[in-house]
């Protein structure tokens, strides 16, 4: 099969109906422009075709990035109308602008200066990204009266977002995505090309994007994945052999809507949660300023320290060590040549798991924000219709990660460990940034 048809391939694998997607996406969740224009940013991401099938649903490393660097612009331009809490990128100063108008021109502008600079090899649309974000744009700016204070309001959303994008102009997130040099260790437990995809690995670069508030992508480590000749290596093994197989008989109804509510990508499904309880929670712009910067810089910088890891470690997926079982020196794993996971996964390393990292850091965002204790209700573009209830974030951060179990993407440890990265990536950023002034 030649590179092109591998290219096909993956394309055709990450290929959700964007317009299916679109059309169950939730409206207008709250009159906060901060939320609207959250919302309006993830839903771009489906029109531009960031939200496929791809690490278990989407290229959810381009579209973290880009969720950071939209709220990063959106607090600084508030704190430069009422300074509430420490900038990040842009210092400014104007205090009789619109917030509505700062808020709607600094994600706006980089949100369109953000697209055309994505990868096209994995079939990428910005045009329709870009589209849906200008209709959203000449909406916002129509229901502001024309004065002084709207015009103050777009220059300084427009100056806060040319700050955010100045400072990322280098950041090494267009580095090639999809790469077929890469060359697989000869040993049990190494990484293997995914069946399907061919000789190709994607995102081996991340790991090299500048972080957002950590000091570097290694600044926190996991422990090794266990050795494939250990018991609890077979012990995981087996969990994910029986749970995650697509013809499973002992994964139950509940496990299987857990594996398919969590695959979409975690920057909608965090994002939403926090949309719901904000809202909930009546905070003000500023507060979700905040709110938002925090939680999206925390879920950017959690997927560059997991393929860090990820490209560090180099571990092979549950697809190849089943089929691959009976080379593996360990008598407790028994081998299925044609085992398939719940769903395809991607071509990348397994461990850790970068889903989970995501729930770890955004959960602990929340907590922190909010307290952990707080009950909501939340769904999924992956299940119209269904709405699963916790009763704390991090609840959801355990479920989230036991979906990657069911879904045949992950071992146990993977997960564990990727809740613990993610936790400490969080922890990080409300620790350190966007503190209060007074």
């Amino acid at each position: 099969m030649s590179q092109r048809s591998h290219i096909d391939r993956m394309r055709a694998v990450l290929s959700c109906s964007a317009l299916v997607l679109l059309l169950s996406f939730p409206g207008r969740a709250n009159a906060d422009p901060v939320i609207e224009w959250n919302a309006t940013a993830l839903r771009s991401a489906f029109a531009g075709g960031l939200d496929n099938l791809m690490f278990g649903c989407n290229d959810a490393l381009h579209e973290s990035r880009m969720m950071a660097m939209v709220h990063v612009a959106i607090h600084d331009a508030l704190n430069a109308i009422d300074r509430r809490y420490q900038p990040y990128a842009f210092d400014g100063h104007a205090p009789g602008a619109s917030p509505d108008a700062a808020v709607a021109a600094a994600a706006h502008d980089v949100l369109v200066a953000t697209y055309p600079r994505m990868p096209v090899e994995i079939g990428l649309t910005p045009d329709a990204a870009i589209s849906l974000v200008e209709a959203a744009y000449a909406t916002a700016l129509a229901a502001i009266p024309n004065g002084s204070a709207k015009s103050e309001g777009i220059l300084i959303g427009q100056a806060a977002a040319a700050a955010i994008v100045a400072l990322r102009a280098q950041d090494n997130a267009e580095l090639p995505f999809i790469v077929d040099t890469y060359v697989p260790g000869p040993n049990p437990g190494d990484f293997q090309f995914i069946p399907g995809f061919g000789p190709v690995v994607a995102a081996p670069y991340w790991g090299q994007v500048t972080p957002f508030v950590l000091r570097s992508s290694s600044q926190y480590q996991p422990k090794a994945p266990y050795a494939v000749s250990s018991k609890k290596y077979a012990a995981d093994f087996n969990e994910v052999k029986s749970l995650g197989d697509v013809n499973s008989t002992t994964r139950t109804q509940d496990q299987t809507e857990i594996a398919m509510f969590w695959v979409e990508g975690s920057p909608q499904g965090w994002n939403r949660i926090a949309r719901t309880v904000a809202a909930e929670q009546g905070l003000d712009p500023w507060e979700n300023a905040r709110l938002f910067g925090l939680l999206n810089m925390a879920s950017a910088d959690a997927y560059i320290a997991d393929f860090e890891n990820k490209y560090f470690y180099e571990f092979w997926r549950p697809i190849t060590a089943v089929r691959a079982a009976d080379t593996d020196g360990n008598p407790d794993t028994i081998g299925d040549a044609n085992w398939m996971s719940l769903m395809e996964i991607g071509p990348v390393p397994e461990y850790p798991s970068g889903h989970s990292g995501q729930g770890g850091a955004m959960s602990t965002v929340l907590a922190r924000f909010f307290g952990d204790r707080i009950s909501f209700s939340t769904t999924s573009t992956m299940q119209p219709g269904v709405t699963r209830e916790f009763s704390s974030f991090s609840e959801a951060a355990v479920e989230n990660g036991n979906s990657r179990i069911y879904v045949g993407f992950h071992f146990r440890h993977a997960v564990t460990e990727g809740i613990k990265l993610g936790t400490k990536v969080g922890t990080v950023a409300f620790n350190h940034y966007l503190r209060p002034v007074h």
